[in-house]
């Protein structure tokens, strides 16, 4: 189990990943969504917002709590989060393991994929 500062550190390199994508690519795969990765093994929910500039405006909050439908909602252990976020789990590997959960529309599913 990682904490909850690892898991926003997980968060930021992720964010430094989808920045590291040229603007046109980000324009043309991402579609400004709200999105909740919820972490069962700790008592957090990280809400943010996907955006051509990356993760904004990320907010930790108790599990539990009220909470607005996410766009997009992803749940995953913190260990695996930062695995992910490391590059050490493969994102496609992990959603047929079962490992990260995805809930989200098709289109945002097929949109997310080439920046996961």
């Amino acid at each position: 189990m990682s904490s909850i500062d690892a898991c926003l550190a997980g968060i930021a390199k992720v964010n430094e990943r989808i920045l590291a994508k040229p603007e046109e690519d980000r324009r043309k795969h991402i579609r400004e969504r709200s999105v909740s990765v919820v972490v069962p093994d700790l008592p957090a929910v990280f809400d943010m917002r996907l955006t051509v500039e990356g993760l904004v405006d990320i907010v930790q909050r108790p599990r539990g709590g009220p909470e607005a439908r996410p766009q997009v909602r992803i749940t995953v252990d913190s260990g695996d989060l930062v695995d992910l976020a490391e590059g050490r789990l493969d994102p496609g590997q992990a959603l047929l393991r079962r490992r990260i959960r995805l809930d989200a529309s098709m289109g945002d599913m097929l949109r997310l994929r080439k920046f996961l």
